[in-house]
């Protein structure tokens, strides 16, 4: 069974510029990671909590889709 644990330790994440402007209410991704994006809810970055880790070509084609 392959893995499924990534070290996010090192990771810059950026929050959405539609998040309010106490830091709750949206996501936040993590940039530089080849191939892949991690994604996490910004009113529990603090606490560590999930990570969701998406294909890079899913999630540009994701936020393609939110833009058009």
């Amino acid at each position: 069974m392959a893995s499924t644990a990534f070290d996010l330790s090192t990771v810059r994440w950026r929050k959405s510029s539609y998040s309010n402007g106490s830091g709750g209410d949206c996501v936040e991704a993590a940039e530089g990671l080849p191939a892949m994006v991690p994604v996490r809810d910004s009113k529990t970055a603090e606490d560590e909590g999930p990570v969701l880790v998406f294909p890079l070509s899913a999630w540009t084609a994701f936020v393609a889709e939110i833009k058009r």
